[in-house]
């Protein structure tokens, strides 16, 4: 008993693409059709009979197509158990016909709220009916088969011509399962919409694309990645991302886009590796490996300008995973592609979450995004030393460096380009010998550099040792109890300190 044959279908649909090819199936199998508005009219012009709802319920559609199949005949004939008898006794009293195949979609809400501000417009598409019939004909999968989607009409018309209008329980329940996936995303955005003002306490998200991962972070672990990547990459060469590859470069764009000048990062497990602003990309890129160029090997590069073909060649020696930027040269392609698992990402738009979510015990946690970078105005300076114009330019791009760092960071900076990078470490005093033994092992002098620490310090030990690396200026969010023990040793050290007053934790 749970092969059923399909004679009678119900179709209201906003979008008509490739409706046809089931219409003609249906016709076909003898199927009985009825339909409302637009959708009756496109069967009709097909030269197909179909019954418009109105006659079926003997009621006009009203309030401008706002109420159409809302009428017990019709929910009457969906939601009817064909095994209850004495659903079908209250069918035969009541003159109602069974419905076993619904084809409906929903308006087009979610684009609309993408595509103006008009609140009125945005309102009108939330849909009423169609939800409805969704749900009632998902509900009575026993009996019926509902399809929700134009994305799944291939696989309805697969079904009617491989079983000749007959579906089996599996069937109904798959087709039952995506409905209900399809209305309570819709739901899920129209909770959002209104959610913008109100700002009720509740995680509600549905993301219905989705990719499947070679793995996950590792080998033994699966992965998927929710959300339309192509909507923000065009892969132009290489193998299939990785999850380890997706969470490098979104680091590496977050990093690149806080600069407006040409900027080159490198990535490795999230932290920059070296990064570098310079007058061209090309002298970025080298500015950029030179701070760790044995880190550089597998990581993760990306600039903030087309790469070009002297950059291309100056990176084409290096084994990296991937690179990421706004567009590249032709020819700087040519050279890339030379290795046919280089992945190579076009960034088509940037991308910017106002909202940050975790998983984490029994729950999520959410927070606002830390987009705050403190530039030279927002800079109080607490010694009686000022910073000089280079130590300014410096300090701005030591502070956008470290924010991107995993705590506790310290990041030494000289001419634009960082020297040397502690990052993960337990405690500031170890991130900052880290950053300088770093520097040191690349050849880089300290003297004259400066430093930023995107927490504050609890003692003045960093300043003392910053003081014996030749380090002049430093900039930190200040706050602790003990500042101004930090502030005195600088001042004895003749080093200028800088307060920005914003912490910049990163877990």
């Amino acid at each position: 008993m749970s092969i059923k044959t399909i004679q009678s279908a119900l179709i209201s649909v906003f979008y008509k693409d490739n409706l046809d090819t089931i219409v003609k199936l249906l016709h076909a199998q003898g199927v009985t059709i009825y339909s409302t508005g637009g959708t009756l009219k496109f069967i009709r012009e097909m030269g197909i009979s179909a019954v418009a709802v109105e006659t079926l319920t003997g009621f006009p559609e009203i309030l401008d197509g706002r109420v159409k199949t809302l009428h017990p005949i019709v929910f009457g004939g969906i939601l009817a158990r064909r095994d209850n008898t004495n659903d079908q006794a209250q069918l035969s009293e009541h003159k109602i016909p069974m419905i076993d195949l619904v084809i409906v979609d929903l308006y087009p809400f979610e684009e609309t709220v993408k595509s103006t501000n008009y609140e009125a417009e945005i309102i009108e598409k939330i849909d009423i009916g169609g939800i409805s019939l969704i749900r009632a004909t998902a509900k009575n999968y026993n009996d019926t088969l509902i399809v929700s989607d134009r994305n799944q009409y291939q696989e309805l018309i697969t079904l009617l011509e491989n079983k000749k209008g007959s579906t089996s329980l599996e069937d109904r329940r798959v087709f039952a399962a995506k409905a209900f996936m399809t209305s309570s995303h819709y739901d899920t955005q129209i909770f959002n919409y209104f959610n913008q003002s109100q700002q009720l306490p509740v995680y509600k998200s549905s993301i219905l694309n989705s990719k499947q991962l070679r793995y996950g972070e590792n080998p033994h672990q699966t992965g998927t990645f929710y959300g339309d990547l192509n909507e923000v990459f065009e892969i132009l060469n290489g193998k299939e991302l990785s999850y380890n590859n997706l969470v490098d470069v979104e680091a590496a764009l977050q990093l690149v886009a806080e600069f407006s000048d040409p900027t080159f990062a490198i990535i490795k497990h999230t932290n920059a590796c070296g990064l570098a602003t310079r007058h061209s990309i090309s002298e970025a890129y080298t500015a950029a490996f030179a701070c760790d160029t044995i880190s550089a090997f597998g990581g993760v590069l990306t600039s903030n300008r087309a790469i070009d073909k002297a950059t291309a060649t100056e990176m084409n020696s290096l084994f990296f995973e991937l690179v990421a930027a706004p567009d590249f040269d032709e020819d700087a392609l040519e050279i890339l592609k030379q290795k046919k698992n280089r992945i190579i990402v076009k960034v088509k738009k940037e991308i910017k979450n106002s909202m940050l979510y975790k998983t984490l015990l029994n729950g999520v946690l959410a927070q606002q995004s830390d987009w705050s970078t403190e530039t030279r105005k927002d800079f109080k300076v607490v010694t009686n030393v000022a910073p000089t114009e280079q130590e300014l330019t410096d300090l701005e791009f030591a502070i956008k460096a470290v924010k991107h760092l995993k705590s506790n960071g310290i990041a030494i900076v000289k001419n634009q380009q960082i020297l040397g990078m502690g990052c993960g470490q337990t405690s500031r005093v170890d991130a900052l010998e880290f950053a300088i033994k770093k520097a040191n092992t690349f050849g880089f002098d300290t003297t004259g550099a400066v430093i930023a620490s995107e927490a504050f310090f609890p003692f003045p030990d960093c300043v003392a040792i910053a003081n014996t690396a030749g380090i002049k200026a430093i900039a930190q969010p200040g706050g602790s109890i003990k500042d101004q023990d930090s502030i005195d040793a600088a001042n004895l050290n003749g080093q200028a300190m800088v307060l920005t007053g914003i912490r910049h934790f990163k877990h």
